[in-house]
């Protein structure tokens, strides 16, 4: 049964991928269609993760009681339902309530996900494996994204691009019917009541280990996200790609990071997990801070190497992916692996809490310099991980001395 399972992890992460990360190219769509500011467009990232912040916070203890199985098919039943209000809204507003439904039913998805690794899986390693697998599987399902969207454009026809959502409709139905198929996991043993668990919860939060591991997550995804919500827009605005261009040279960095991710996975079985996080760090800063200034250039963007037409640039800089990757699931991994099961699904409610601030406050902060600076709002990401580097080097000596 562990198999199926597995599987079901793989299809629910892939489907809730193309649906979150097309945020970036819902943002891009309203300045274009629906003529809304880039500071205002850039709300679409705070409706999708604040419900993700808030119902992985409140409903973490329920979610083992319910059953993972269970609360995996109530999420795509819901979301089922933002797409199609989306496909008939056509505005703004459609777009704000589909991503806070997305957002909400993604914190039940991946809490689920997280909280049944722990029970299909036997020792650290294979739990490092499925969780990068897993992640990997997302970042293949971010990349479709930037390729299904382009394909239903049609020329003198602004809302042709609607119909993706009838796909997307298709996938969550098929999601849901392969998980209905699967018996439901054994549901963790469960010794406390809800309010010591909520106790637990609170008291994760003051361990040391905790709090630099809940930082280290906060700055990975402020960065990722700024750079990955904003890429699109970076590609018409400062490359000056067309939109259906913009849109699916975006998808590099959705592949790299899903490439990275199966790398990572395969270097933290070789390699001390701090020395592959550290690695990733510095090649990622090592790259913004020199292929970025080319990306700026005008004479380097514009009368520089083109490949099918295209800026040499825009295949570069979203090689970054490769190196941010493994920083996620690792950090992840390296903090559920260090707890008891029965923790797993309150401390899966606080990652998903500080990603999903972080990765709010990074789209925000990036749409803001992106107003003022144009493509140099990107340096921005150097300062969450730099940060995230010192995190990173603290998480490494206290699991030392744990």
């Amino acid at each position: 049964m562990n198999k199926p399972f597995k599987w079901a992890l793989h299809l629910n992460f892939f489907v809730f991928a193309i649906l979150l990360n097309s945020v970036g190219i819902v943002i891009l769509k309203s300045i274009n269609n629906y003529g809304v500011s880039e500071i205002k467009a850039s709300t679409l990232e705070l409706f999708k993760d604040m419900p993700i912040a808030i119902i992985s916070f409140v409903f973490a203890s329920f979610i083992p009681r319910i059953g993972y199985k269970r609360i995996m098919l109530i999420a795509l039943g819901i979301v089922s339902l933002g797409l199609i209000q989306m496909y008939f809204g056509n505005s703004f507003t459609s777009s704000q309530i589909l991503f806070a439904l997305v957002g909400s039913t993604f914190a039940l998805i991946k809490v689920g996900v997280y909280g049944s690794m722990g029970l299909v899986t036997t020792g650290e390693k294979e739990h490092n494996g499925l969780m990068s697998t897993v992640e990997g599987t997302f970042m293949f399902g971010v990349a479709s994204a930037y390729f299904l969207f382009p394909a239903f454009n049609t020329p003198g026809q602004p809302n042709a691009w609607l119909n993706v959502y009838l796909l997307l409709i298709a996938l969550v139905v098929l999601a849901a019917l392969f998980l209905a198929r699967i018996p439901e996991l054994p549901k963790p043993e469960i010794k406390v009541s809800l309010a010591q668990e909520f106790k637990a919860m609170f008291g994760l939060i003051v361990k040391l280990l905790v709090i630099v591991f809940v930082i280290s997550a906060f700055f990975y995804v402020m960065a990722e996200q700024g750079i990955m919500t904003w890429l699109p827009t970076f590609n018409e605005k400062v490359l000056n790609l067309s939109e259906d261009n913009s849109i699916r040279m975006a998808s590099i960095l959705a592949l790299t990071l899903g490439v990275g991710r199966i790398l990572g996975g395969r270097l933290s079985e070789r390699f001390h997990w701090s020395t592959v996080l550290i690695g990733a760090i510095v090649g990622a800063m090592v790259l913004v801070a020199f292929v970025l200034p080319q990306a700026l250039d005008a004479e380097v963007r514009d009368g520089g190497i083109r490949i099918f037409g295209l800026p040499l640039i825009a295949f570069i800089f979203p090689l970054v992916g490769l190196f941010i990757a493994p920083i996620y699931p690792l950090l992840n991994s390296v903090v559920l692996s260090a707890l008891p099961k029965n923790l797993h699904s309150p401390m899966t409610g606080l990652i998903v809490l500080f990603s999903a601030t972080g990765g709010t406050l990074g789209s925000r902060i990036t749409a803001y310099f992106f107003e003022q600076l144009g493509g140099g709002a990107f340096y921005f990401t150097l300062v969450p991980m730099s940060l995230l580097l010192v995190a990173v080097l603290l998480l490494k000596r206290l699991t030392a001395k744990s």
